[in-house]
C-alpha cells in the first residue's frame, strides 16, 4: 500500500484541503469553462478553502459538457493545458475526452495493486479500443505495474478463449457478462477453463457483478473478482480490496454523495448522486456528476487503507441505464427513432437472460407498413449506430399498444 492510501484522518484532510485549494486556483487561471461557472456564482478561488466549500461550486454534468463542447469544441473550455494532449476520445453523447502526457494518467495502478496484478502476470484486456478511452484507462495502470498485456477488446470470442489457453493468461480485466461469455464458448470448442485456463483474477467493471457470478466464478475456477468502479471523463474512481467490503475511493479524486435535485452533501451511509472532484491539473473537473448513485462509508477497513470506500453502484440518476458496459440513454434512442416518420411510441425493455443484459425495443406504429421485416432491419441498424448497442429483439406492434405514459426504458433486471 502507498502512504497516500493509509493517512491518518488528520493528515488526509490536510492532504484533501491542499489540493482541493490548488485544483481550484489552476482551474481558475486556466479553464475557460470552470472560470466562467466561478463568476456566475459569485465565487473566487479564495473562497473555496477546502472540501466543505466545494458545495458552494454548482456542479457540472454531462449535458452540459455536450453543450458547452459543440459550443467550444473539442473540449468545451475545461482543458487547461491543450499542449500536452496526446490523445482524443469520443464516448457517447458525444463527449470528448482528452487523454494528456501524464504517467498513469487516470489513476489506475493503485487499483491494480490492490487486486494483487504483478510484474509477472499476463493481463487480458477486453474494454473496447475502438474511440472510447475505456481500455486505454486500463493500459495505463497496468503498464506502469509492467506486466504484459493482451489487447484484446471486445468479441471474437472464440479466439479470446484459445489465446487465454494457450497464452495462460493470469488476469481478466472487462465485464462480467464478456467473462461469462468467453467461458461458455471455451466449453463449447473443448475448452475445460478450470483445466486449461491460468486465470487467477478478475478485474470487472461497467456493470453490476451479481453475487451469483462472484460465487461461481470463485467455486468452479478458483477465480477472485475484484470490481472497480470508473468513467470516461474521470478514469478510475474507486477499487475494492482484498476484503471486499466496498471500493475504495481513488486518493487522487474526491467523492461527494449528493441529493441529486439541490447538489447538497448527504449524510454518510445515505445514497445519492456520486459527484467527484479530480485533481488532473491538465483537465481539471470540479463537482463533475457522474450520474450514478450510490452511498460512502468512513469505517476504518480491514486492509488498512484508509480512504473512503464506495458501496457498489446502484444505478443511474434519471432515465438513462447502463447496459453491458455501456449508457443507454432516452434521448439516444429517440434520435435513433426520428429517422423513421412511421414510428408512434417505443419502449425499451431491458432484461438480464443468464450472465448477459438484454434489449427487446417494443416499436408501436402509426399505421400498417408493407414490410414490417425491412423496417425492423433499418431500425435495428439505426439503433446500433446511434447508440453503440446492438438490439436483441424487435417487436413490431400496432398502434396504441405503447401506453403514452409508459416509460421510455423499463429496467427488468434483477440483482440476485
Amino acid at each position: 500500500m502507498e502512504k497516500i492510501e493509509v493517512m491518518d484522518k488528520k493528515g488526509r484532510e490536510k492532504y484533501l484541503r491542499e489540493k482541493i485549494t490548488s485544483i481550484v486556483k489552476l482551474a481558475y487561471e486556466k479553464s475557460e469553462a470552470l472560470r466562467k461557472k466561478m463568476d456566475e456564482a459569485g465565487l473566487k478561488p479564495g473562497d473555496i478553502k477546502g472540501p466543505e466549500d466545494l458545495e458552494k461550486m454548482p456542479i457540472t454534468r454531462k449535458d452540459e459538457v455536450i453543450t458547452l463542447q459543440r459550443e467550444n469544441p473539442p473540449f468545451g473550455g475545461f482543458l487547461a493545458f491543450p499542449e500536452k494532449v496526446r490523445h482524443i476520445f469520443m464516448s457517447p453523447g458525444p463527449i470528448y475526452e482528452p487523454h494528456c502526457d501524464a504517467e498513469d494518467y487516470w489513476d489506475t495502478e493503485r487499483a491494480f495493486k490492490s487486486a494483487g496484478v504483478r510484474k509477472d502476470d499476463i493481463v487480458l484486456n477486453t474494454f473496447s479500443y475502438h474511440l472510447t478511452p475505456g481500455a486505454w484507462v486500463i493500459e495505463e495502470g497496468l503498464k506502469k505495474i509492467g506486466c504484459k498485456i493482451v489487447p484484446a477488446g471486445v468479441g471474437n470470442t472464440e479466439l479470446q478463449a484459445q489465446l487465454m489457453a494457450h497464452l495462460k493468461v493470469s488476469v481478466f480485466v472487462g465485464t462480467p457478462s464478456f467473462l461469462m461469455t468467453v467461458m461458455e464458448r471455451a466449453k463449447s470448442i473443448g475448452i475445460d477453463p478450470k483445466r486449461d485456463f491460468s486465470l487467477r483474477k478478475a478485474l470487472l467493471a461497467a456493470e453490476m457483478v451479481p453475487p451469483s457470478v462472484k460465487k461461481e466464478l470463485w467455486d468452479e475456477y478458483g477465480i477472485e473478482v475484484f470490481e472497480f468502479y470508473g468513467t470516461a471523463e474521470l478514469g478510475m474512481l474507486a477499487y475494492e480490496c482484498g476484503e471486499k467490503k466496498g471500493m475504495h475511493v481513488e486518493p487522487n479524486k474526491y467523492v461527494e454523495i449528493v441529493d441529486p435535485a439541490s447538489g447538497r452533501r448527504l449524510p454518510e451511509g445515505e445514497a445519492g448522486e456520486v459527484v467527484v472532484t479530480w485533481f488532473n491539473p491538465f483537465y481539471p473537473l470540479i463537482r463533475f456528476g457522474t450520474g450514478d448513485l450510490s452511498s460512502v462509508t468512513e469505517e476504518p477497513c480491514p486492509c488498512g487503507r484508509t480512504t473512503p470506500r464506495l458501496t457498489r453502484i446502484m444505478g443511474r440518476v434519471g432515465d438513462a441505464v447502463k447496459v453491458r458496459g455501456m449508457f443507454l440513454h432516452p434521448k439516444q434512442i429517440d434520435e435513433a427513432l426520428s429517422y423513421f416518420p412511421q414510428v408512434e411510441r417505443y419502449q425499451a425493455v431491458i432484461d438480464r437472460v443468464g450472465h448477459r443484459d438484454e434489449v427487446l425495443y417494443r416499436i408501436a406504429l402509426k399505421e400498417e407498413v408493407e414490410n414490417k421485416e425491412e423496417l425492423r432491419e433499418s431500425i435495428a441498424r439505426k439503433i446500433s449506430d446511434i447508440t453503440k448497442l446492438k438490439a436483441d429483439k424487435i417487436e413490431i406492434l400496432p398502434k396504441g399498444s405503447i401506453p403514452e405514459d409508459a416509460r421510455r426504458i423499463e429496467d427488468r433486471r434483477k440483482w440476485d
